[in-house]
């Protein structure tokens, strides 16, 4: 029988691209994901997973360019945020086919924030492209979502990492995707040559958007820390949030999908050769 994996996915814009390659390398390698809880990209990513769409989506994805990209963003005018938020869920729809929460082939579940009491709202029925447009609307970038009387945000404010609200099944193990992590040591380094531009880091001298931006990054990265001393997962694959988090890397979802097949595969061979070791439990 086949290891059965609970997965958790966090927010992280561009980053949760990773995802794909992620869930590829853990068919390939023999785990049954049999259930996923996601937060923003990650319950975007999770959703279409659970319908069983997402080697299509995939393909679609990794045809964006940066026009495309941008032929997504349906701009507005309002002084409250930059895009609608309709366009994208427009486009998903004429690949996946409507379909409600529970009639997907596994357990899912996204994590929405209300943007009036600051609760979190937890979708595990109803249907999903109204779940995934509540969970991945950004704060000043993407329109708040209405919802049942609510006014919903992005999950990410909430629960950043869903870590507790996955579904469980005997014997299975908890694999998390972070990508909201940092790597001081680079931080450190780069600090200390002065060379943000060169690695194409935020400088807050840049202006409003860059400052908001990095602490909004920083804010989710030490959110996860927080939940990860709650619920600690079998499995924890980390990417750094300064790796990709341009509106433009949306157009590198190919590069970004295989990165994090690398880092889930690296993350997997440590975790299965722990298990070979004599008398050591898992």
């Amino acid at each position: 029988m086949s290891q059965k994996v609970a997965l958790v996915l966090s927010s992280g814009g561009p980053r949760g691209f990773a995802y794909i390659g992620a869930i590829e390398e853990l068919e390939s390698r023999g785990y049954e994901i049999s259930a996923v809880a996601g937060t923003s990209i990650g319950s975007l990513i999770g959703g279409i997973y659970a319908a069983g769409k997402l080697e299509e989506v995939k393909e679609w994805l990794f045809d964006l360019d940066a026009w495309k990209v941008f032929s997504l963003m349906d701009i507005s005018l309002s002084f409250s945020h930059l895009v609608k938020g309709d366009r994208i869920i427009e486009a998903l729809k004429e690949i996946v086919p409507d379909v409600d929460i529970e009639d997907l082939k596994i357990p899912y579940r996204a994590i929405a924030t209300d943007f009036y009491t600051g609760e979190e709202v937890i979708f595990e029925k109803g249907n999903l492209f109204k779940a995934i447009r509540a969970s991945i609307s950004i704060p000043s970038l993407f329109r708040p979502a209405e919802t049942d009387g609510r006014t919903l945000i992005d999950g990410g404010i909430a629960n950043v990492i869903p870590l507790n609200r996955v579904e469980r099944t005997p014997g299975d193990i908890m694999v998390a995707f972070d990508v909201n992590a940092i790597d001081v040591e680079l931080i450190k380094k780069i600090s200390k040559e002065n060379s943000w531009d060169e690695h194409n880091l935020s400088d807050p001298e840049r202006g409003f958007h860059s400052v908001l931006g990095r602490t909004f990054s920083l804010m989710n990265m030490i959110n996860t820390r927080l939940a990860l001393k709650i619920t600690s997962p079998d499995i924890l694959v980390k990417m750094p949030f300064d790796a990709y988090g341009a509106i433009s890397d949306y157009a590198r979802a190919r590069e970004i999908s295989q990165k994090g097949r690398e880092l889930m595969s690296a993350a997997l061979d440590e975790y299965e050769a722990m298990r070979t070791i004599p008398g050591r439990t898992i």
